[in-house]
């Protein structure tokens, strides 16, 4: 039977907190990681700081991934993942658009319903009635996008919430129609994972193993029921990654990160991933064997060098075994 891991090569990549972070350090750490080897690269798409406090230094979403376009060469690039709450749909599907012709043809299209109230209230953005209604407009949104990308004209249905008409967009992505792909982040077991199995290409998720293996089966589910394969669908895990050749001076770097952005948090045996890259490729392994073949390490600033140095070497040792 083919898997997950017949259809995808293991792949690394890491999501750089834009908070807590000055733009010559955010730069920096994109460069390495393309140079490093690493596979994909991701940003946060919010308004205001969502650890600690709100109100740290934070950069938006898609101007940090054109400006990474630029300043990289051959990394993949993404928002983890973008508020749909944030644009018109169309809109979004125009930034993606440039941001895949700036890398030429690097980037993926991430998308979530939303979930962080303050930065909307802050900004008067429409957060909805409750997080169901924001899933319905996810699932409306990345349905419009979808067929924009495709190379479509779109005119929603009646009641529906964007209501576009005659919608078109040139150019297309930079390999041609439909060849954006689109990213969708949650677990939610009625709407999330339905939206995904209609339409993603990717898929991300946190949580320990038990839940992420339940989350794998609901979107199996959901793939029977609309009529789509789930190995079309990459299965993309984010960790807290540390890599050092001393466990305990790894706990020690993950919890300063922590620190550092005004967090409480710290190491979580069950969920982080820290050691050495042997260590945390047979944690990784557990989880590659339900399907997901992308790890994606989590770095907060001040962003840790030698882990996204060191990380492809866990790509290797995952491929390997």
């Amino acid at each position: 039977m083919t898997t997950h891991r017949d259809r995808y090569p293991i792949r690394v990549g890491a999501l750089l907190w834009v908070q807590q972070t000055d733009w010559a350090e955010l730069a920096s750490a994109a460069r390495l990681a393309d140079t490093a080897g690493l596979d994909s690269l991701w940003a946060w798409d919010h308004l205001h700081a969502i650890v600690g406090d709100p109100l740290q230094p934070i950069f938006e979403g898609w101007t940090t991934l054109a400006a990474w376009a630029a300043e990289t060469k051959r990394i993949d690039l993404g928002l983890m993942v973008g508020a749909n709450t944030f644009r018109n749909p169309g809109l979004t599907a125009k930034s993606a658009v440039t941001v895949d012709h700036i890398s030429n043809g690097r980037a993926w299209l991430g998308l979530g319903g939303a979930w962080f109230e303050y930065e909307h209230l802050a900004a008067g953005i429409d957060f909805g009635t409750g997080f169901g209604q924001r899933l319905d407009w996810l699932d409306e949104a990345v349905e419009g996008i979808t067929s924009v990308l495709a190379g479509k004209t779109v005119t929603s249905p009646a009641g529906g919430h964007y209501g576009f008409r005659d919608l078109e967009h040139q150019p297309l992505p930079y390999r041609g129609a439909g060849t954006l792909p689109i990213m969708i982040g949650g677990g939610g077991e009625k709407k999330t994972l339905r939206t995904v199995a209609r339409f993603a290409q990717g898929w991300n998720i946190n949580g320990g193993l038990e839940a992420v293996a339940r989350k794998a089966d609901v979107l199996r589910g959901h793939c029977e029921a609309v009529g789509r394969d789930p190995l079309d669908i990459e299965h993309t895990l984010v960790r807290f990654v540390v890599l050092r050749d001393d466990r305990d001076e790894a706990i020690r770097v993950l919890d300063a990160g922590q620190a550092a952005n005004d967090s409480e948090r710290r190491y979580d045996p069950e969920r982080d991933f820290v050691g050495t890259e042997e260590q945390i490729a047979e944690a990784w392994r557990r989880y590659r064997d339900l399907g997901f073949t992308h790890l994606i390490a989590d770095i907060p600033a001040p962003f840790d060098r030698e882990t996204i140095e060191r990380l492809p070497r866990l790509r290797e040792l995952v491929a390997l075994a």
